[in-house]
């Protein structure tokens, strides 16, 4: 035990000692499936020899260059590659180091974006609830998860927040097409409240991430936040943190519904674990303005060098050769049908839902009234212990504002084949068979 080092817990965890592929193996040499990339992260899984290559070579370039003393070119190639993956009016890209740093960024971007524009009253940023957006503190203004925003909230500003879609939890009487478009008129009635002329944007995740555990909002809802966010001049972010990067089986979670944002968040994927690199995609419209007005007055020391750029772009290159997006697609949609297996099979499953490789298990304590089961219980985490026992990673979180709805995400590297789905189902029925035990 090392007495030194703190993080979340006081929780005492196997010492990892390598890793390959979707496994790791501890310092006793006992095997994991890592079935949550880690967090949700290791795109490519560990130790692809394509990524090692790149990032060797450009070591024996150049593995750093401040952005106001060079450009570089893996920097502008990969501006390049997400302008022409992300379509659309996208033009223009902002790199940082993490999701929090992304988020923050647009925050940060838009608000400049109202400053230039001559509209510097537009200060109100509206998010969803239950949320999770970032830890920095523009980020987790925008976030709504108890145990993680409680503690600072006097040193943010409180921002007004609408319901999450959910087509699990859906009101009594009504369908899931119409809970889910008055979800999003919420997002009307708050920017009246607040006055349209004060509101400068609206960020959301397209499919859900921790906070909500791989919630697929109805076909019906985006389509009416873009409406409500044109009509009223509110720009549109979407944190793509989690979804991006082909981890729902398509390259980016808005593509599901050719939704139009104004600011797309990228990261965890985009470096895959191999590098922290993140980026920020938008449109000339947006920056030009800022850049006329003297420039975006804002920025990090290790946004944009040339190694994490060079792994970026790697990343890519290997997902495009290997077809790992269309894997996730189809692969996942094998994973999935294999927890809802488990589900048929174990009554403390009450859903299981996601899209590609972002998948979720929520717990409930009765099916039938879906009462999630009692916060000291901490179903979510027994579930993750006895999991890691058994020799497979998962990742916990609570579906209900952080504070109870535990769920599982389940979420294994784009490569992951159908024999290690079958796995990953196999070692999770384990897993719950033990807890009943």
């Amino acid at each position: 035990m090392n007495d030194y080092l703190f993080y979340q817990s006081a929780v005492q965890l196997p010492t990892v000692a390598r890793a390959e592929g979707i496994y790791a193996w501890d310092t006793d040499g006992k095997r994991y499936i890592d079935a949550c990339s880690g967090a949700i992260v290791a795109q490519l899984g560990h130790g692809h020899p394509a990524i090692r290559k790149a990032m060797m070579a450009q070591l024996d370039s150049v593995a750093f260059a401040y952005r106001t003393q060079f450009e570089n070119q893996p920097a502008l190639e990969l501006a390049s590659k997400l302008v022409e993956l992300a379509g659309g009016r996208y033009d223009r890209v902002f790199f940082s180091s993490g999701g929090s740093e992304t988020v923050e960024s647009a925050l940060k971007l838009v608000r400049q974006y109202w400053v230039c524009k001559g509209e510097p009253q537009r200060s109100v940023f509206i998010a969803r609830k239950p949320s999770y957006h970032g830890s920095t503190m523009g980020a987790l203004a925008m976030t709504s998860y108890t145990p993680l925003t409680q503690p600072f909230q006097p040193m943010f500003q409180l921002y007004p927040k609408i319901s999450s879609p959910t087509q699990y939890r859906v009101p009594q009487g009504k369908s899931a097409e119409q809970h889910a478009l008055d979800c999003a008129d919420e997002l009307d009635a708050a920017i009246r409240e607040v006055g349209p002329q004060n509101v400068a944007a609206f960020i959301a995740e397209p499919i859900g991430g921790a906070s909500t555990g791989a919630e697929v909002p109805h076909d019906a809802y985006f389509a009416r936040i873009r409406e409500i966010c044109s009509r009223h001049d509110v720009l549109l972010i979407l944190d793509e943190v989690m979804t991006g990067v082909g981890r729902t089986g398509r390259w980016f979670g808005f593509q599901h519904w050719n939704v139009e944002a104004d600011v797309l968040c990228l990261a965890k994927g985009l470096g895959a674990g191999y590098y922290p690199v993140s980026a920020l995609v938008t449109r000339a419209e947006l920056t030009d303005p800022i850049i006329a007005s003297g420039g975006f007055q804002h920025g990090y020391t290790y946004a944009g060098n040339p190694l994490a750029s060079a792994t970026a772009l790697a990343v890519i290159d290997v997902i495009e050769r290997e077809r790992l997006v269309e894997n996730a697609a189809t692969n996942g949609d094998y994973l999935l049908g294999l927890l809802r297996q488990l589900a048929a099979r174990h009554e403390c499953i009450g859903d299981v839902r996601g899209r590609g490789f972002l998948l979720a298990i929520e717990y409930v304590a009765d099916r039938a009234t879906k009462t999630p089961f009692a916060p000291a219980l901490k179903f979510g985490e027994r579930v993750t212990r006895v999991a890691r026992e058994h020799g497979v990673i998962v990742y916990p979180r609570k579906s209900l504002m952080g504070e109870t709805g535990d769920h599982t995400l389940v979420a294994p590297p784009l490569i992951t084949t159908r024999a290690q789905c079958d796995e990953i189902a196999e070692r999770l029925d384990t897993t719950f068979r033990a807890l009943e035990r």
